[in-house]
């Protein structure tokens, strides 16, 4: 139990020690993406391994010993998804990719042992090897700093956050300043918040620190609801005392003693790390009564969501944390006059409380020395859909898109051509070639009726139909709906309903135009941000995309051939040789015609099960546009 500052600093200086007395470290990935792929069992093989052959490894955190031992750890997410399972050597800097079972006894004897790299497990690209991580363009284009610890220490111990300067910041707001500085020095970064919204961070505190009514409260919420997106569960799992520090810094800042973290129960790793961290937290003395002998208070506990979308929403979340059901109320009055349990509170998203310990340390100046200055800083996002390089990303606010796409994301897969992005989930927006070099920040992508969300990227090629995409995020929405008002959860259930028609080839002229008038009318009258931001997947698609909406009313076409309903399938009279295979083939009997003549298909019986393309010997048969 540490009983003081003291006790903090020279534990963080043995930590520190510890890890310089290390030969080396090898950082398996055990984020979700990888430990999926098998990399638990790939470091179970490595720590069997190394034993066999007599290797000096650590599992922990040892004392600093004259018998240096090589580390072996299990890291949070490393953010290259598309390659794992991955492996990191490390002082080398190696990163091996798609590390498999049968690479470990290899990675022991010539990495570990001799020192070499093995090539094939390196990141290659256009002939090119990557042996080292920093090289990587994935990385290299890459600004991370909330991520900075994620996929580089052991992300279930609390003695190597310490070792790489974890705290510093607490033991600044606990003995150096004081609240108003805190506050001011949050307010003058001008961090906003990387829910969603993008509202002041700094302005949010001092309403809060403002209020007389007490207990006031700090709640994370880590719920992160939007489909492809995973940046909080990637912190949670993978930094978690990071967020910790910046709840507790908030608590001093804001005159709290309770914080509540709320996180859906899908994310059972990342509920798992932080009941490891706050335990490992307050037997250290760093959470709990009379924090480091400052008199301050500060207890943490985890609420588990049951994954409904609309918990994202602030009201809907402290209600859902009360054990009410999660529906969203009327404002005013706002979370920081009457939130949690009625009392004044500070609601923010993981990835801004992530923020908060390095603005404190660094200084205003620093964070805002990247990004424009109405959004400065970085933005973690969820590069997901057709793209070369799908994982967690973080670069400076205002990167343009162009480059996240194809400098950071390599490109589009397969060398399809690049259609669209689905930036903020089913609450965000559309954007296409047009917007290619629009810069991602709150104001920019605002201008153009989009929104970064939490920050997800579903990236999209021409293979994609724009109607189904738009089909999907409102059947989305619309389950999603807690149903408490009218417009959301009536109206959206018309938009699907139209959206579904057209999908299955069954469009009304006036289609468009109807949708239009609905999503103006929830835009403007449902009760909270879910409803008023369903309808921008529409807008934004039709929008852009208003010809392939056409095409499937009114010719009863999908220009991207992906909507079932309405495929066409057609025979090349050129390159029929009239062989009748394909009518054999035919399970409903929707081809006709004469042997040695051009067969037809009958596409009102054509079921598109395609078994006639399969079967032609001649490629007669085609897939119609």
């Amino acid at each position: 139990m540490l009983k003081c500052r003291t006790d903090l600093i020279q534990l963080r200086e043995s930590c520190q020690k510890s890890i310089a007395a290390e030969k080396g470290r090898i950082l398996i990935c055990a984020g979700t993406g990888c430990v999926a792929g098998g990399s638990l069992e790939i470091y179970d093989q490595l720590q069997k391994l190394m034993a066999e052959k007599g290797i000096s490894y650590s599992v922990e955190l040892a004392e600093e010993s004259d018998q240096k031992a090589i580390g072996l750890k299990k890291s949070g997410c490393h953010g290259f998804c598309e390659m794992g399972p991955l492996v990191r050597i490390e002082p080398q800097g190696y990163l091996y990719t798609k590390v498999q079972l049968d690479d470990c006894q290899e990675i022991v004897q010539k990495t570990v042992v001799e020192g070499q790299l093995i090539e094939r497990l390196a990141y290659q690209k256009s002939g090119r090897i990557y042996p080292k991580q920093k090289d990587i363009p994935f990385y290299k284009k890459q600004t991370r700093v909330v991520l900075e610890h994620c996929g580089h220490i052991d992300a279930t111990s609390l003695e190597e956050y310490l070792g790489i300067g974890g705290y510093v910041a607490l033991e600044k707001a606990l003995f150096e300043v004081d609240a108003e500085s805190i506050i001011n020095v949050i307010s003058d970064s001008n961090l906003r918040g990387r829910g969603g919204g993008g509202f002041p961070t700094g302005k949010k505190w001092v309403q809060v620190r403002r209020q007389r009514e007490g207990p006031k409260y700090i709640v994370c919420n880590g719920d992160e609801g939007d489909p492809g997106a995973f940046m909080d569960r990637s912190i949670m799992e993978g930094d978690p005392h990071r967020m910790l520090e910046g709840m507790m810094i908030a608590g001093i800042a804001c005159g709290a003693s309770e914080g509540y973290i709320y996180v859906r129960a899908e994310y059972p790793m990342a509920v798992g790390r932080l009941k490891n961290a706050i335990a490992e937290a307050t037997k250290f003395g760093i959470l709990g009564e009379n924090i480091l002998g400052s008199g301050f208070n500060f207890q943490i506990q985890i609420n588990r969501g049951a994954g409904a979308f609309v918990c994202g929403e602030g009201s809907a979340l402290t209600a859902s944390i009360e054990g009410k059901r999660g529906m969203p109320r009327v404002k005013p009055p706002r979370t920081v006059e009457q939130g949690l349990f009625g009392k004044p509170t500070v609601l923010n998203n993981v990835e801004t409380f992530a923020n908060v310990p390095g603005i404190l340390l660094k200084g205003a100046a620093w964070y805002k020395s990247m990004g424009p200055e109405n959004s400065p800083g970085t933005k973690a996002f969820a590069l997901t859909g057709n793209i070369e390089n799908t994982g967690l990303i973080e670069v400076p606010m205002g990167t343009t898109l162009r480059e996240v796409i194809f400098d950071v994301g390599g490109g589009m897969r397969g060398e399809t051509e690049f259609k669209a992005v689905q930036i903020g989930g089913p609450s965000g927006g559309c954007l296409t070639k047009e917007h290619l070099d629009l810069p991602l920040d709150f104001d920019s992508l605002k201008k153009v009726g989009a929104m970064i969300g939490s920050g997800g990227l579903v990236v999209m090629d021409s293979n994609t139909c724009m109607v189904e995409v738009a089909r999907f995020f409102m059947n989305f929405t619309q389950k999603e709906s807690c149903g408490k008002c009218v417009p959301c959860r009536e109206g959206t259930k018309r938009m699907l309903e139209i959206l579904e028609r057209i999908v299955a080839g069954q469009g009304r002229d006036g289609d468009i135009e109807l949708l239009l008038d609905l999503a103006d009318t929830i835009t403007a009258t449902a009760l909270c941000g879910l409803g008023k931001t369903a309808a921008l997947p529409v807008v934004g698609t039709i929008k852009s995309f208003r010809d392939e909406y056409e095409a499937h009313i009114y010719e009863k076409r999908c220009p991207a051939g992906s909507c079932q309903k309405l495929k066409r399938i057609g025979i090349d009279p050129l390159l029929c040789k009239g062989c009748s295979k394909c009518t054999r083939a035919c399970p409903v009997g929707a081809i006709s015609g004469k042997i040695k003549a051009p067969f037809k298909i009958d596409n009102e019986k054509c079921i598109k099960c395609e078994a006639c393309i399969s079967i032609c010997a001649f490629h007669a048969i085609k897939e119609e546009r």
